[in-house]
Formats: C-alpha cells, structure tokens, sequence
C-alpha cells in the first residue's frame, strides 16, 4: 500500500529517480572505498535537505539515487550539492586513485538524468538500481 506524506496544507508521495554521469564516463566506481565514501555523502545531503534515501548504486561510470521529497525542495540546489561537494570530496579523498582518470577540477558531467518514479513500480526501480553493479558487468 502507498503510504503518502503529509506536511501543513500537502498531502504528497514524490518519489524521482536520479542519475549522475562521471564526466568523459570515466570509470571511477570500481573500488568498494570510493562508492561507499559517495553513497554516504549522498545519505548526508539528504538528511541536510529532509530527502529520504529509498535506494543507490554506482554502475561503473554514474550513480543511481531513488529519493522521495517533500514538494518543497528546492531540486536544482539538491543536486548541485550533491555534485559540487561529493566532487571536491572524492577528488580531495581519493586524489591518487582518480589522478589518472580526472583532470583539473571535474568530477561530474555538467548535465544529469531526472525523472518521477510514477511509471514503474517502486520496487522495480528499487530492484534495478539494486542490480546496477551486476548489470554493468555483463
């Protein structure tokens, strides 16, 4: 069953689906360390911004980020935390790993995939982005 969320004068269920690709689709995500120092990152903006987590994955080159929000949320400035400081973060963090595979300040391609996750089932998408490791090896 759908369990919506309730603010002063909302009644709402707004679930999106992010992806963000690494710039050049570089492949960075292919240590354990890196991924996890991200998916963390992402869970603290989102306490930041009152946006719960559902579900993340890194594929090689990009992560998935399945989020619900309140209709408040100021969306562009989200992921423009969300790429700004886990760029400066992991670039800062993991500068030996990545020197070879980023140059200069870029982590992030410029632009980014957003959608509402309303077509599918939220498991499906859930389950998708749960195999994105296992699909990318294929």
């Amino acid at each position: 069953m759908v369990k919506l969320k309730k603010s002063g004068n909302a009644t709402f269920l707004l679930n999106y689906h992010l992806i963000v690709v690494v710039k050049y689709r570089k492949k960075v995500f292919i240590s354990d360390e890196i991924i996890n120092a991200l998916k963390q990152f992402v869970i603290k903006v989102g306490e930041d911004f009152d946006v719960n987590i559902i579900e993340q994955e890194c594929g090689d080159d990009h992560i998935h980020i399945l989020f619900s929000a309140k209709p408040t949320l100021d969306m562009t400035k989200f992921i423009n935390i969300i790429k700004g400081h886990s760029s400066r973060e992991l670039r800062k963090t993991f500068k030996l790993d990545l020197k070879n595979k980023l140059w200069g300040d870029s982590f992030w391609s410029p632009s980014y995939f957003l959608a509402t996750a309303g077509n599918v089932s939220l498991d499906t998408l859930s389950n998708y982005i749960q195999n994105q490791r296992t699909l990318d090896s294929e």
